[in-house]
């Protein structure tokens, strides 16, 4: 890295070893131009020439001026001409080098500007235009990224509104009506007294998810982790799933070598298979099965849940896993989802290290988890 670092600059490097370089010959060349000006007299009648010209000097009066002050003091002329040099070539050299600094200045400046021009410098100055650009560009997307967690966080609190909402204004009408009608038949009474419960029970479960994924991205939930039958947690699972599947008439069957074990957390990992499985269930096809398979390599297990149903389009898989996503939201009363099943289902496969991810195509969808395998973990 620093072998790479180093070759970046070597071009910048050089063009100010060649600039300084440079000031340093023309110096020396000046000084001895100079030396053979003043000191070697070489200079003299070119100077007794000009006090003639410029001051109207008699050719005998000039003569005398220069032996006697350019002659008689020629170090501290010598000496100030020198000094007269090293200042000018160094403020040319100085000057050289402020412009980098002003290339700089204004690359900084193009950082703060609202647009996605590139920034321009100097060839030798390619290394710093590089990384004012990946600056740029990283400002520019941490503020798509603040714009888009505000936007989320404002639909957050909109759905969330709207999804309480929902069961909230049942349980209300409900319990109006059994405040206004005291007279109301036992049975009759006892029918919406069930129906306000079930309807508190699910505005209870749709604050409990909420509070869930808050607490996955906070990253306050912590892992019990155990080595897992996952043949017989999906047999099981199945089983208890099975009024879920019998309602759309799908049946679940497992392609899977029974011997596979997986380690995790074995509460977290079934609220997973659930989402994904009630997920499937409520957007299969009427009468078709679904199918759990599962291999094991070297690195991870994975585990595949295969539904037939509607094809999702390709932009719309990576939403799958979002907070509050539903792919049909005129099914929402039918499906009863909160949207936030497979989202909750993401944050704890990351959590055990692993990942999820859908696929869709010829009328079929697959949703598929992958875990550290038990033999690389141990």
């Amino acid at each position: 890295m620093k072998g790479n670092s180093k070759g970046e600059y070597s071009e910048f490097q050089s063009k100010l070893m060649e600039r300084f370089c440079g000031n340093a010959i023309l110096s020396v060349a000046a000084v001895i131009l100079l030396y053979l000006f003043l000191w070697k007299q070489r200079g003299g009648d070119l100077v007794i020439t000009l006090l003639v010209t410029f001051t109207r000097l008699e050719y005998e009066q000039a003569f005398y001026v220069y032996h006697n002050y350019f002659r008689g003091y020629k170090e501290i002329f010598f000496a100030a001409a020198i000094l007269f040099i090293f200042i000018l070539l160094l403020w040319r050299l100085f000057r050289w080098i402020t412009r980098y600094f002003k290339e700089v200045n204004q690359g900084i400046d193009a950082l703060l500007a609202e647009d996605t021009a590139q920034i321009h410098l100097s060839a030798e100055m390619l290394p710093f235009e590089r990384k004012l650009n990946a600056v740029k560009q990283a400002l520019v997307r941490q503020k798509q990224e603040t714009a888009l967690a505000e936007q989320r966080k404002d639909e957050l609190v909109m759905y969330l509104a709207h999804d309480i909402r929902t069961p909230l204004t049942s349980v209300i009408g409900y319990l109006s009506l059994l405040d206004e009608d005291p007279d109301m038949p036992a049975d009759k009474r006892a029918k919406n007294v069930q129906i306000t419960l079930d309807k508190a029970y699910r505005l209870e479960e749709m604050i409990n998810e909420f509070f869930e994924i808050t607490r996955y991205n906070s990253r306050q939930i912590r892992l019990a982790k155990e080595t897992i039958d996952l043949y017989y947690l999906l047999i099981q699972l199945s089983d208890e799933l099975s009024p879920v599947f019998a309602s759309h008439g799908n049946f679940v069957v497992l392609d899977m070598d029974e011997d596979l074990t997986v380690s995790a957390d074995p509460d977290k990992l079934v609220r997973v298979f659930s989402n994904i499985l009630r997920n499937a269930a409520a957007y299969s096809d009427p009468e078709t099965e679904i199918t759990i398979s599962a291999e094991e390599t070297a690195e991870q297990i994975s585990i595949s849940f295969q539904n037939r149903g509607e094809d999702i389009p390709k932009d719309k898989l990576s939403s799958l896993f979002d907070k509050f996503y539903r792919l049909d939201k005129a099914r929402i009363s039918d499906t009863g989802g909160t949207g936030l099943g497979l989202a909750i289902a993401k944050e704890i496969i990351l959590l055990h290290g692993g990942s999820i991810h859908a696929e869709s195509g010829d009328h079929t969808v697959t949703v598929t988890v992958c875990l550290p395998s038990t033999a690389l973990r141990n």
